[in-house]
């Protein structure tokens, strides 16, 4: 079993709760936590709660924009014509552009 925690108003955390996703949503899902920079407890609640996710730019997100672009890049380039691409490649790159105007900000 995994340690207690507090949150940010110094609530413990004691309740678990669980979901069953498609390999696919799982695949997306840890896509936008690694853009987040948040963990994936705290993305989920914050996404559930309909609270904004503020990304703070760090070496480990960077990393990830970084890798994450080079796999578009990738998959753009298998792509012989505009129309082949699918929802989830999209959904990619809406959150990439996303975080980097979010960034830009800063």
């Amino acid at each position: 079993m995994s340690a207690k925690n507090l949150d940010n108003h110094n609530r413990w955390r004691n309740k678990t709760v669980a979901f069953r996703v498609s390999p696919e949503e799982d695949e997306q899902l840890e896509i936008a936590v690694r853009l987040s920079g948040l963990t994936k407890q705290d993305y989920i609640t914050r996404r559930l709660l309909n609270r904004d996710i503020v990304v703070q730019g760090n070496p480990r997100v960077y990393k990830a924009l970084r890798d994450q672009l080079a796999a578009v890049l990738g998959e753009l380039r298998r792509m012989e014509t505009g129309g082949g691409v699918d929802d989830e490649l999209l959904a990619t790159i809406r959150l990439i552009t996303v975080t980097l105007d979010g960034m830009k900000e800063d």
